[in-house]
């Protein structure tokens, strides 16, 4: 987008399964990242709500919901706070990672719980901050530890490059539900219709076409 400075890169379709076929298949913790991932590209997350997200959050009864309840303690302040459905693409993730959990928590009683958070990292610090840089580190490493991104060659991709990837898909397919730009304002979690259009990739064969319509 011109004129509002350098932002995160909006992944294409083929660019964000490259990067999802890697961490399936070269990370650790393969169920987590994809959650992580998933987390940031269907539901628009930012890094400090996928490190505050606890299971109560996303589980109804005993399975996986139909919402994640995105609060305003862990997002931004007053205004963050917000509910969305859950994406049948995340669903299925969010599953596998509730039963993996939950057989972790025969052993671990700080897993597999309403209250413990979905996504465990390594060394178990509770507090938010730490934890919200963990999962950024995860997407935009450097050096020793390079993010995902990188490891897969897509320079100028970070950890808000998800946000973006939803803010701008949603944006171009809201009309298709007789929604308006209003409601991926609200699914983003902004106070403003100004900083959600930021958030919006132009799209250089829309506006030609859009041009023809004359």
């Amino acid at each position: 987008m011109t004129g509002l400075g350098k932002q995160a890169k909006v992944l294409k379709t083929v660019e964000l399964k490259r990067v999802t076929e890697f961490v399936a298949n070269s990370t650790r913790f393969p169920e987590r990242n994809l959650v992580i991932l998933s987390l940031s590209f269907f539901a628009g997350l930012r890094a400090k709500e996928i490190a505050g997200l606890t299971w109560e959050m996303v589980i109804d009864g005993d399975t996986v919901g139909d919402e994640l309840e995105i609060r305003n303690s862990f997002s931004k302040g007053k205004s963050g706070g917000r509910r969305i459905g859950i994406n049948s693409k995340l669903k299925p993730m969010l599953e596998a990672l509730w039963t993996l959990e939950k057989k972790k928590g025969e052993t671990d009683k700080d897993r597999g719980t309403l209250k413990s958070y979905v996504v465990t990292l390594v060394g178990g610090n509770p507090n938010l901050k730490p934890r919200a840089a963990s999962v950024a580190t995860l997407f935009n490493g450097k050096g020793k530890h390079l993010g995902w991104f990188a490891r897969v060659g897509l320079a100028g991709a970070s950890s808000h490059s998800g946000r973006r990837y939803f803010g701008t898909n949603l944006a171009r397919q809201y009309s298709k539900v007789g929604g308006s730009l209003v409601d991926v304002q609200a699914l983003l979690g902004h106070q403003s219709l100004q900083q959600t259009q930021s958030y919006i990739d132009e799209n250089e064969d829309a506006k030609r076409s859009l041009i023809e319509l004359l």
